[in-house]
């Protein structure tokens, strides 16, 4: 991967800039999640159920509540990620609200030069693969880590959503639905604090559907079903509506929002 050297040092650059902002942000409660409150939405909560006793890799952690979420529902956990400033935040919440997650700070793709235990679950969520420029290797990489008859969940953004380009408060559909070329943008805000004057700078690619499906399948896990959703937990896009559910959907909606699939190493 050094061609792609340079697009990942500068992703990690802004996402430790994101780090304090997220953590400070309405988005992330962190007091509330200190208290008790989990990370977790409904998608990863049914699909994975009781996950006590189990071995849990989370892949992107950022700064780890959901590691942590986990790990207080009884998995034992190892949470990943590229940002450094995230896994030291990651880690001083473990420390500070006594669990027994572990984190790594590695770029996704390297998991397995970093990591050489197998896991019951591997794990990942909610804006995760766009930062990848291949997923062959990442779905070596998972299947590489999982025991066999070990799960492999996502749960993402829908590859339709990645066809817009978000400026101002508008959406415009302007990048193809299985673009192989990157995208660099740059803008100020995050999503998770939109006023904020931080200056993002990000490398991303666009994956559809059965690129996702087929790496998987290529690296040996077997489907156990690909799901579509209308709604998505994050107020993330411009012109959402909140449902009475929590959720939120698209003004005028014509396509999904997330897909998840379920895999199993046999």
């Amino acid at each position: 991967m050094k061609e792609n050297t340079n697009y990942f040092e500068v992703n990690k650059a802004t996402w430790n800039k994101k780090v304090d902002i997220h953590a400070k942000s309405e988005m992330y409660k962190m007091d509330a999640f200190k208290s008790g409150r989990t990370s977790l939405m409904s998608y990863e909560l049914k699909a994975l159920g009781d996950v006590n006793g189990k071995s849990l890799l989370h892949l992107q952690c950022h700064f780890g509540q959901d590691t942590l979420s986990w790990s207080r529902m009884g998995a034992k956990c190892v949470g990943v990620d590229l940002s450094d400033e995230g896994i030291k935040l990651a880690k001083q919440l473990n420390g500070e609200l006594k669990l027994d997650a572990e984190f790594v700070c590695c770029n996704v793709l390297d998991t397995s030069q970093h990591i050489s235990e197998t896991f019951d679950i591997v794990f990942t969520s909610y804006g995760t693969i766009g930062w990848l420029p291949d997923l062959k290797p990442w779905a070596q990489m998972i299947s590489e880590r999982l025991k066999v008859g070990g799960t492999f969940y996502i749960v993402e953004f829908h590859p339709i959503i990645w066809m817009f380009d978000y400026v101002d408060g508008t959406s415009k559909m302007k990048y193809h639905y299985n673009r192989k070329e990157l995208i660099y943008d740059e803008y100020e805000g995050t999503y998770a604090n939109q006023s904020s004057k931080m200056v993002s700078k990000e490398y991303g690619w666009n994956h559809g559907l059965s690129e996702v499906v087929n790496s998987l399948i290529e690296a040996g896990l077997q489907i156990e079903y690909l799901n579509e959703y209308d709604e998505s937990p994050y107020d993330v896009f411009p012109d959402l509506t909140q449902l009475e559910n929590g959720m939120y959907k698209i003004k005028d909606q014509l396509f999904p929002m997330l897909f998840e699939i379920k895999a199993t190493k046999k």
